[in-house]
C-alpha cells in the first residue's frame, strides 16, 4: 500500500501517520463501544469469581 500513494518519501510517510491515526481513531470511537453495546466483546467488570 505504501507504494500506491503519491508523492515524496517525506509525504507518503507523513500521509500514512495520517491514515493510521484516522483508523485507531475510527476503531475507538466507533467501532469498538458499538462492539460492547452488542455484548460482542467481553466486559472487563465481568468476574467469574464467586459468582453464584
Amino acid at each position: 500500500m505504501f507504494r500506491h500513494l503519491p508523492g515524496p518519501l517525506w509525504f507518503r510517510i507523513l500521509l500514512s501517520a495520517v491514515l493510521i491515526a484516522a483508523a485507531v481513531l475510527a476503531l475507538m470511537e466507533y467501532v469498538f463501544p458499538w462492539l460492547a453495546e452488542t455484548s460482542l466483546l467481553p466486559s472487563l467488570t465481568d468476574s467469574t469469581i464467586g459468582g453464584s
